[in-house]
C-alpha cells in the first residue's frame, strides 16, 4: 500500500487485551479487509459498511466526496448508502452506472442518505457495472471507482449469512431472506456515574516527580504546555491524564489512577478490557488525543495516521466503577481520502 500505509496499524488495531474477568470475554473489534479501491469492516453485532477509497497514488481532490455503503445483520436489514462532502444547503443527488440513471436523493449540508429497495438495487448495480458517476444537476461531483466493490460486497453477504439467499447483494441463492443468519447480541455494560462539584485539588511538586518516574513521562511532562489533566471518578479515586508526548497531530496521554489525600496520593495505571492506541508499544496504557466526557463517564482515544485524518483508529470507553469498558471502536487502514471511519466495535451502556 506504499507510503500512505498508516506505520504502525497493525499495533494500533491488535493491541494487547487485558485480562478479561470471570465469565466475561474480552473485546474483539473486527478487523479490516481492503480490495482495490474498496475497505470493508464488521462489528461484533455483524454490521457492516463499505467505503470508496481514492485510486491507489491518487492525489487529494479539491471538493472530496466519500462513499459508503452499510448493511445491519438479520433478515429484515436493508443496505444504505452514503453520500458526504463539503456543502451548503438543499440539492439533489443523481447516481449513474454506465451512464444510466438509477437513483436520486436529496443532500442537505452535503450529506445524503439512499435506504431500503432502492440501495439495494443500486449496490446490486454498483457491483456489476463498471462506471460510477454521481451528479448534482449537470454538474458531476464525482467519478467513484468501482474496482473492489463486487469483492467487497461478497465479503459482506458471507459475513452476514446472506451468501446463497435472495437477501444478498453479489453472492445470491434460491433461499428465502428468512434463512438468513440472525444478528449476533452485542454485550451491555453498566455505567458508573461519576461526582461533580469541584476539580479534584492539582497535584504537588512531589506528587509530579513520583507521577513522571511512575509513567516514565517526567521529561515529556516538562516539556508539556499544560499539567495533568485531574478528574474525580469516585469519592476516593481521580483519574489523571498525564501528558506523554506530542507530535504534529498526535499528542499522546498515560492514564493513571490516584488514591489517597492531597499531598500523599498514589497512582497506579487505569485498567481496560481492551487497551487503546499505542498500549502495546509502551508496554501500559497509552491513549492519543485523549478526551473525558463526565457527564457520560467516557473517555476516548483518537489516533490520526496523518494530519488530513482519512486513516487512524479510535476507542470510546465508559467507566464501569472499577476500570474502562470498550464501548466503540473505529479505524481506517488506508489512507486514501475515506474520513468516515468504519466502526468495528459496539456495545450497549446502560445506567
Amino acid at each position: 500500500m506504499g507510503a500512505k500505509r498508516i506505520f504502525g496499524l497493525t499495533a494500533m488495531l491488535s493491541v494487547v487485551m487485558a485480562a478479561a474477568p470471570a465469565g466475561a470475554q474480552a473485546p474483539k473489534p473486527g478487523r479490516l479487509e481492503s480490495y482495490k479501491d474498496w475497505t470493508i469492516g464488521c462489528d461484533n453485532g455483524n454490521r457492516c459498511e463499505a467505503v470508496s477509497l481514492l485510486p491507489e497514488g491518487g492525489d487529494w481532490p479539491d471538493a472530496p466526496v466519500m462513499l459508503g455503503i452499510a448493511r445491519g445483520a438479520g433478515a429484515d436489514a436493508d443496505p444504505e448508502i452514503r453520500v458526504s462532502r463539503d456543502a451548503k444547503g438543499r440539492e439533489a443527488l443523481d447516481f449513474l452506472i454506465d451512464g444510466r440513471k438509477l437513483a436520486r436523493v436529496a443532500s442537505v449540508d452535503g450529506e445524503a442518505s439512499l435506504e431500503g429497495p432502492q440501495a439495494s438495487a443500486l449496490a446490486i448495480a454498483m457491483a456489476k457495472g463498471g462506471r460510477m458517476e454521481i451528479r448534482a444537476g449537470a454538474r458531476a461531483i464525482d467519478r467513484p471507482s468501482l474496482a473492489g466493490l463486487t469483492a467487497a460486497l461478497r465479503y459482506m453477504d458471507a459475513k452476514q449469512g446472506r451468501a446463497g439467499t435472495m437477501a444478498a447483494l453479489v453472492a445470491t441463492g434460491p433461499l428465502a431472506r428468512s434463512a438468513v443468519r440472525p444478528a449476533p447480541a452485542i454485550p451491555t455494560i453498566r455505567r458508573a456515574a461519576v461526582p461533580g462539584g469541584a476539580q479534584p485539588p492539582a497535584l504537588w511538586r512531589e506528587e509530579l516527580t513520583a507521577l513522571g518516574t511512575f509513567t516514565g513521562c517526567a521529561d515529556e511532562m516538562r516539556g508539556a504546555s499544560s499539567p495533568p489533566e485531574l478528574h474525580r471518578l469516585s469519592k476516593t479515586e481521580t483519574l489523571v491524564l498525564v501528558p506523554c508526548g506530542a507530535g504534529a497531530y498526535n499528542f499522546t496521554f498515560v492514564p493513571a489512577i490516584a488514591t489517597g489525600i492531597p499531598g500523599r496520593r498514589t497512582f497506579r495505571f487505569a485498567g481496560f478490557d481492551y487497551q487503546p492506541g499505542w498500549s502495546e508499544e509502551a508496554g501500559h496504557p497509552m491513549l492519543v488525543n485523549a478526551g473525558w466526557a463526565p457527564e457520560t463517564s467516557t473517555l476516548q482515544s483518537y489516533a490520526k495516521g496523518r494530519g488530513l485524518g482519512d486513516c487512524g483508529g479510535s476507542e470510546t470507553y465508559v467507566w464501569d466503577g472499577s476500570r474502562f469498558r470498550l464501548v466503540e471502536a473505529s479505524a481506517m487502514g488506508e489512507c486514501r481520502g475515506a474520513w468516515h471511519w468504519i466502526t468495528t466495535w459496539s456495545a450497549k451502556v446502560t445506567d
